[in-house]
């Protein structure tokens, strides 16, 4: 019986890595998988999934008003599918998190997704709040702060490193935009900034 499972992490995690390794392994034993991503991440090129160790792979690309059932249903017209691995879940809609459901319990086709838990302001991410309510199978990859605990947030910064505190949630970038953290030091960025905002400075320990 085919299942939904979320892999979440914070960045830096080696999501992109841990779903082309996944397709390789359904891959060698002749099973045939269909990847997706965000349409809004284009730092591979439109349709591609990249690691930073330096895997990739073509995907279909996904955007808000794209339908992945149909997509799914036409593309099983002229092969089998195994498995759908999905990158960059957190930028799924509610409607798209429905659609993997109808694929998993209608089709029987199990679907695999990566993708962050939280935006830079600690919120859930509306595909993201979709997968963790109705996954069958929730699975937390490991990423380390710079003090060596777990890290579960992601800090949004500026070019030279300080905390933002507002803006869109969704903003693609890498490591020049985003910092992984535990919480304690995720918290500790913001007041740092909201202090420097206020003409304060807190010397960072």
């Amino acid at each position: 019986m085919a299942k939904l499972y979320f892999y979440y992490a914070a960045m830096n995690a080696g999501k992109s890595t841990t779903l082309l390794q996944a397709d390789f392994n359904y891959r060698e034993r002749g099973m045939e998988t269909m990847l997706w991503t965000s349409a809004m991440d284009t730092r591979e090129g439109h349709g591609r999934i990249g690691s930073r160790i330096g895997l990739e792979a073509k995907a279909f690309a996904f955007s808000d008003d794209a339908s992945i059932l149909a997509t799914v249903m036409r593309e099983r017209l002229t092969r089998k599918i195994d498995c759908l691995l999905v990158d960059e879940a957190q930028f799924l809609t509610q409607r798209h998190v429905l659609e993997l459901v109808e694929i998993v319990d209608s089709l029987d086709i199990p679907v695999l997704c990566y993708g962050l838990r939280s935006d830079f302001q600690g919120r859930l991410f509306p595909g993201s709040a979709g997968l963790l309510a109705l996954a069958d199978k929730l699975v937390e990859l490991k990423a380390v702060c710079e003090c060596g605990a777990k890290a579960t947030m992601n800090l949004r910064i500026t070019e030279d490193g300080r905390a933002v505190q507002d803006g869109p949630q969704a903003e693609v970038g890498g490591n020049d935009r985003y910092v992984a953290l535990c919480r304690k030091h995720f918290f500790e960025r913001l007041r740092e900034a909201n202090a420097e905002q206020l003409g304060f400075a807190i010397p960072r320990k």
